[in-house]
């Protein structure tokens, strides 16, 4: 599958962006193309502007992002992704926190990972940190990258 990366961060630069990095790490080291990557301010109209291009482009089969699902005042990646969803997977959002809990406790409740499709692209929004990363990668969006990318081609 064709994998885009974005890391959506008002800090982060291609130096340290270790988030967005393993992210690229991870889907090559499972056999996917990274097909690009990029970093975007936590601006809602920014990260949609960018989602809506890459869809409209089928730059990619699959969209990862990686940041601004949290809960602060400038975390605005779950607005901007579930605004665009045409399907959603709730099931993602519900078995990253599960599996979070299992490994950070109570704070789990305070993410808001977001997966589903857009224009026929899937999406998947992570935490930025590297754990949260390896953790949504790993568990949930690798094992099952194909079988999404069959059903929503179905």
């Amino acid at each position: 599958m064709r994998v885009f990366v974005i890391t959506v961060s008002d800090t982060r630069t291609e130096v340290d962006d270790t988030g967005g990095a393993l992210a690229r790490e991870l889907c090559a080291a499972a056999g996917h193309e990274v097909a690009g990557s990029r970093i975007v301010k936590d601006e809602p109209a920014e990260v949609a502007r960018l989602v809506r291009e890459l869809a409209a482009a089928r730059a990619a089969d699959v969209i990862v992002t990686t940041g601004g699902t949290g809960i602060s005042r400038r975390d605005s990646t779950y607005e901007a992704i579930a605004s665009l969803l045409d399907k959603r997977l709730d099931g993602f959002g519900e078995l990253f926190r599960m599996l979070s809990y299992q490994e950070i406790g109570s704070a789990a409740m305070m993410s808001r990972a977001v997966g589903g499709l857009h224009a026929g692209v899937a999406v998947f929004a992570l935490p930025g940190s590297p754990a949260a990363v390896r953790l949504g990668l790993e568990k949930l969006v690798i094992p099952e990258l194909s079988h999404v990318v069959f059903e929503k081609e179905r």
